[in-house]
């Protein structure tokens, strides 16, 4: 499969329409970790991601026969606007099955690219399903996003430019993963010409299934996908591409959210583009295994994969970016309740600058305070600070890494309840209209809701913290309940961030 593969990576004939793009020096990044740090820049490509690449390869492999009924794919977006764009330049009719969920700009991407748009279900495996469905019903050709030699050879072109455009001396080459397209036809074209070059896989944290593939000997589907990173919220590795991943990925490293858009800032300041989540994934995992290298044998290159993203999400990637990049300390910050307080509090912070400060009061004695600070990105800077606060005798509760306080509970410091059998779950569901009146819905009247907070992030999924006036013993129920209509909570009753804000 492999010399196959590597064949129809040379006789790929796609730049009638695919532009060869250019690899670029980051020049920021560079300075920081004092090695050239160069970016494939896919984003430039005329749909924003690489996917044309490997779309446009499979059209051209099949019969007109086949391409005179047309074609069909399900895909969140990219995948779809490649097929459009391909399907449009060679005068075929497509068809693209989208979840609802899509974000808005890769639907009218793909209308705009003269594509028929068939919106079904929550997720790309409902899109998929009735994808086939369609498929089978109209006589139309299913084009693959990922588990196909063709799409794995247009993809693997990119490689074939980044060791023709780069510098004499490679250490490492950082490859997204989400099915594994990009990655297969990647990594087995470097490996085949410049075996010494370090492959390495990047994955979310939350949606690693190569690592799970890896682990378990084979292809195994993922319980729960995170889809921040929807380019690449991948519940199963292809068949295909994990028999080509298996044996030419050096290693994979997985990053998260918080560190995705730092690499999404880190893009920006040096090419002054905006890289989607999936786009920016490979240059976080460059990022995380440059802190750690102990070798600094060349450059390292990471490919920018896509700039296909809502203008809304940006609010959500700025707020994360700072603890990302390790630049944001968040703690909860007990002081007494007495006038001067304040003052002194922010005295023993020195000239750290605080970036937040939410606060109200609901004990006569105490005080606690939501606060972040700034501190030195990499090093020990958030311990020190963490421990300099307990040797000025402040109880300090260290939530950086808490989920649920840099979500909900900054936004909503202001009021405890007193309700002594008060439970908070955190869900979420897909953002499509109806979806939280569906979920209202599901919850019925059994119990009276207590808190609810709800924030929509431009993404895929919106999320909501509830409270409910539930005893402990009906918790199961509740969870059964939700359960049977696609709704899965996780109690967070327990968690410091509410105690300490809410409860």
């Amino acid at each position: 499969m492999k010399d196959s593969l590597v064949k129809k990576i040379l006789d790929a004939r796609i730049y009638d329409l695919v532009i060869e793009t250019p690899l670029t020096k980051a020049v920021g990044l560079s300075t920081r970790f004092s090695r050239p740090i160069y970016l494939k820049r896919e984003d430039l490509q005329p749909v924003h991601s690489f996917k044309l690449r490997g779309a446009y390869n499979k059209l051209l492999q099949l019969p007109a026969e086949v391409l005179a009924k047309g074609v069909i794919a399900a895909s969140a977006g990219n995948h779809a606007q490649g097929l459009a764009m391909a399907a449009t330049h060679m005068g075929i009719a497509a068809t693209i099955v989208m979840p609802q969920t899509t974000p808005q700009i890769k639907i009218d991407g793909v209308r705009t690219r003269g594509a028929n748009v068939v919106l079904h279900g929550d997720s790309f495996d409902q899109a998929a399903g009735h994808a086939k469905e369609l498929s089978e019903r109209q006589g139309l050709f299913y084009v693959h996003p990922f588990d196909d030699l063709d799409v794995i050879a247009g993809q693997g072109t990119a490689a074939v430019e980044i060791l023709k455009q780069m510098p004499a001396q490679v250490e490492a080459i950082f490859l997204p993963v989400g099915g594994g397209g990009l990655a297969a036809g990647c990594a087995n074209w470097i490996k085949f010409l410049r075996p010494e070059i370090k492959v390495i896989a990047v994955e979310p944290e939350d949606a690693a299934c190569l690592r799970y593939a890896l682990e378990q000997g084979a292809p195994a589907t993922l319980d729960k996908v995170g889809l921040f990173a929807d380019g690449v919220a991948v519940a199963r590795i292809g068949e295909v591409t994990f028999e080509l991943l298996k044996d030419t990925v050096d290693e994979v490293i997985t990053c998260t959210t918080d560190e995705i858009c730092a690499a999404i800032k880190d893009i920006f300041d040096d090419t002054r583009s905006i890289a989607e989540p999936a786009g920016a994934l490979s240059l976080a995992g460059l990022k995380k295994y440059a802190e750690h290298a102990n070798t600094s044998e060349g450059a390292l290159i990471a490919i920018e994969s896509g700039a296909n993203t809502n203008f809304d999400r940006l609010r959500y990637i700025s707020e994360r970016t700072e603890i990302g990049e390790q630049r944001e300390a968040v703690f909860a910050v007990t002081i007494p309740e007495q006038p001067g307080s304040f003052a002194a509090f922010c005295e023993n912070l020195g000239k750290r600058a605080v970036t937040e400060f939410n606060y109200r009061y609901n004990r006569a004695d105490q005080a606690v305070v939501f606060v972040g600070v700034q501190v030195r990105a990499g090093g020990d800077d958030r311990a020190q600070l963490n421990s300099h606060l307990v040797n000025c005798s402040y109880p300090v509760v260290d939530l950086t890494d808490n989920e649920l306080a840099k979500v909900h509970t900054r936004y909503m410091v202001g009021g405890v309840s007193q309700l002594p059998n008060e439970r908070v779950f955190r869900t979420r569901f897909p953002e499509r209209p109806g979806a939280l009146k569906d979920f209202l819905s599901a919850l019925g009247g059994e119990w009276s809701i207590t808190l609810f907070h709800y924030r929509n992030h431009g993404a895929a999924y919106g999320r909501v913290l509830f409270g409910l006036a539930i005893d402990e013993t009906e918790v199961d129920t509740l969870t059964a309940k939700l359960a049977q209509v696609g709704f899965s909570i996780e109690d967070e009753t327990a968690n410091p961030a509410f105690q300490l804000f809410m409860s």
